[in-house]
């Protein structure tokens, strides 16, 4: 498997216990599968070309389209203001992968300039996810990976 949304729905649906997935027969299983999907194919994709263009090739003369694609991530955000202007989490009313890959989304945005377009909800929603003890773990084995790489 390589697609980063597919990866965390496989590895969630492997312990049905653990609440991170929404099962079919659940209220929420649509929108848990649309939201965990629309996060890779609706805003993360924009975002690379935003990065291609308007960061990596800037001096190619790409800025303009890169540009056009943070305002197509902007746009697109506008879903997931309104379906957390309701709720903490995005599905089931609980954290989920859903959270997961629509977090990472948000935090790829904050990452490479693009939060000036980021609704202050979605900046707070994005804290409260990187806020978890379990985010928190996760940074912390990431960067102690990196630095066993490095010697």
């Amino acid at each position: 498997m390589t697609e980063s949304c597919a990866i965390a729905h496989y590895l969630g649906s492997r312990d049905p216990e653990s609440g991170l997935t929404v099962e079919p027969g659940e209220a929420d299983y649509p929108a848990y599968l649309d939201f965990t999907y629309h996060a890779d194919a609706t805003l993360t994709f924009p975002q690379t070309v935003y990065m291609r263009f308007a960061l990596f090739e800037a001096d190619k003369g790409g800025g303009d389209a890169g540009h056009s694609y943070a305002k197509w991530v902007y746009k697109r955000l506008v879903k997931i203001e309104e379906r957390l202007a309701t709720r903490d989490y995005l599905c089931a009313d609980r954290f989920t992968v859903a959270d997961i890959c629509v977090g990472y989304a948000l935090i790829l945005a904050g990452k490479v300039g693009l939060d000036e377009g980021v609704p202050d909800t979605l900046i707070a929603y994005r804290e409260r996810l990187t806020a978890r003890d379990a985010y928190k773990r996760a940074v912390s084995q990431e960067e102690a990976g990196l630095k066993a790489q490095q010697g």
